[in-house]
């Protein structure tokens, strides 16, 4: 089983998955400079780093086909500490980044990803999309004709191509085509070197110089613990989608594994750290791309280019990768949640759209998430706790009223529960039936015991009965209305 699952990976798709890596290599290029910049580093050290997390996760990884390399929304994250502390800091930051992103692994921390709706998942791919095409911008403000032509022709092959020949990427003709175009017409237009210097030599190892001290840790820590919050959230998003789009599954513990080796193997040869990339995933996976071999290809190839094919590389139109980046983005878009928002219920189009306009508006992947995470576990709770209902019978030969409970009953139901009693009714006897019901925290456990004091104030005998296993433990634990010391305490401070 395992041999075979291997095979596949390896050598199940090598033509599709070797074409389709030289293509994202070429678009990591760019990417990887522009990252280093933001991140206020030479741009070898994004590329260094881009090659190493490929590379490792390649063979590490839990989701095969997926790439992962330097990306923006980490670069983000590392401005004021290169500002303030300079690059060794910051690859010890990258390694410490891998270090709890390996524990994170290890305590199967990528089981949480459960916990994410499918409308937060929408939201984060809807806003992925947007932010691909926004940083597309700038290369298409105050510039000649001559981009605008190139990037239409980009699109043109890239979307026509396939309708003559599907065996090879579309994107891959496109830059290949293009650049020839562009080179023998001498159109002065933006390249790639013009973004900086490509790296002359292979990343060799080195320990980040920076003293071994409790005042490094002290600076790196609150970097390393964000970036490996960050980097872990947009990987664990980036697998599902690639799950999605492959209609297969992937090992998100391993996966947060890789990532951590991935990120100290990064910094111990001289680059940042980095995550999952949606946009170069789905490149790969639009391109053929489905095995390791894939992600392989794009780690060793990128490397190969910057390293020995410096000038050709540089050749490369900024315009037609912004046409890649564009059908990127177009193919990110989920175009059918428009549709969804006549059909789904409100909440879940709450919650997608606020995941959209957070991440948008902070750029800042997380903090869109854990707002649709919350908002989607408000919703559940609110809901849930409209199920839950009390219904009351009275028998008049034994003067008792049976109060029975049904549906979930925790902090979203419990005030509902103890609303539905009537404590003022002069009666004998009080019943509460808790057969079809559950307790779930310790407010539930509070407002049974609420209750039960409350109807002994009033002169009532109390029973409770049916509770199952699980909610007789925590009512066992946490209750105090059958303590008859603790009630005395209760009754007397009253």
């Amino acid at each position: 089983m395992l041999l075979s699952s291997t095979r596949r990976d390896w050598t199940g798709n090598i033509r599709g998955d070797v074409l389709a890596g030289i293509v994202v290599a070429l678009a990591l290029i760019p990417e990887a400079i522009a990252f280093s910049i933001i991140a206020g580093v030479d741009p070898k050290v994004g590329l260094y780093a881009s090659f190493c997390i490929a590379v490792l996760t390649a063979f590490l990884g839990g989701r095969p086909g997926m790439i992962s390399a330097a990306t923006g929304a980490m670069a983000l994250l590392m401005v004021t500490l290169v500002k303030d502390h300079g690059l060794q800091y910051l690859l010890a930051a990258s390694i410490l980044t891998g270090v709890f992103q390996t524990i994170a692994g290890y305590l199967k921390l990528g089981e949480l990803m459960r916990f994410v709706s499918r409308s937060v998942v929408t939201g984060f791919v809807n806003a992925l999309a947007i932010l691909i095409f926004l940083a597309q911008i700038p290369e298409l403000t105050n510039v000649s004709w001559h981009v605008y032509a190139v990037t239409a022709a980009g699109l043109a092959i890239i979307y026509l191509f396939p309708l003559v020949n599907k065996t090879i990427p579309s994107p891959l003709v496109a830059i290949v085509f293009l650049t020839g175009l562009t080179v023998y017409l001498g159109l002065d237009i933006r390249t790639v070197g013009d973004l900086g210097d490509l790296p002359d030599t292979l990343p060799v190892f080195l320990w980040p110089d920076v003293p071994l001290t409790l005042e490094t840790l002290q600076i790196i820590l609150p970097y390393s613990a964000g970036l490996a919050v960050v980097g872990l959230l947009e990987s664990l998003m980036t697998a599902t989608i690639v799950d999605d789009l492959t209609d297969t599954t992937s090992d998100k513990s391993r996966e947060c594994k890789a990532q951590g080796i991935a990120n100290i193997g990064s910094g111990l040869l001289g680059g940042m750290a980095g995550c999952a990339m949606i946009g170069q995933s789905v490149i790969n996976v639009k391109s053929g791309g489905r095995g390791r071999l894939s992600t392989l290809v794009a780690g060793t190839v990128l490397l190969l280019m910057v390293v020995f094919f410096e000038p050709q590389v540089s050749m490369i139109p900024m315009a037609v990768l912004v046409s890649v980046m564009i059908m990127v983005s177009i193919g990110t878009f989920n175009w059918k949640s428009f549709s969804d928002l006549k059909e789904l219920p409100r909440s879940s189009n709450t919650v997608m759209i606020t995941t959209v306009i957070v991440v948008v508006w902070t750029h800042n992947l997380a903090y869109g998430v854990f707002a649709g995470v919350l908002l989607a576990g408000l919703f559940f709770a609110n809901k849930v706790g409209h199920i839950m209902y009390v219904a009351g019978e009275y028998d008049d030969d034994s003067d008792t009223r049976t109060y029975k409970v049904v549906g979930q009953v925790f902090f979203a139901s419990a005030e509902k529960m103890l609303d539905s009693l009537d404590f003022k009714e002069a009666i004998g006897k009080v019943v509460i039936d808790l057969k079809r019901a559950h307790f779930w925290d310790i407010t539930a456990v509070g407002a049974l015991d609420k209750a039960v004091i409350k109807f002994r104030r009033e002169g009532a005998i109390v029973e409770v009965r049916g509770l199952n296993k699980a909610s007789e433990t925590i009512v066992d634990r946490f209750g105090v209305h059958d303590k008859p010391e603790e009630i005395d305490r209760i009754l007397g401070g009253h």
